[in-house]
């Protein structure tokens, strides 16, 4: 039987990985966007969470990522 090794992550990796995101961001590329995406864009530096962002954007994931490289936010867990 197989050991399943589970990452734990605390709420001060969660609030860094955010902090991160926010500084790194380029924000004058992410404010001229469409609304759809900025607010999408937004909502992926504040959460991480980049299905839902993907889907907020209308993009699937790989457009989405290219988005963030883009707007030069890190994408860190």
């Amino acid at each position: 039987m197989s050991k399943i090794l589970r990452a734990r992550i605390n709420a001060e990796d969660v609030d860094e990985a955010r902090s991160v995101r926010r500084r790194m961001a380029d924000w004058d590329f992410i404010n001229n966007q469409p609304p759809k995406i900025r607010e999408a864009l937004k909502y992926y530096i504040e959460t991480g969470d980049i299905r839902r962002a993907s889907y907020l954007a209308g993009l699937d994931i790989d457009d989405f990522r290219e988005m963030l490289r883009k707007a030069k936010v890190p994408v860190v867990v």
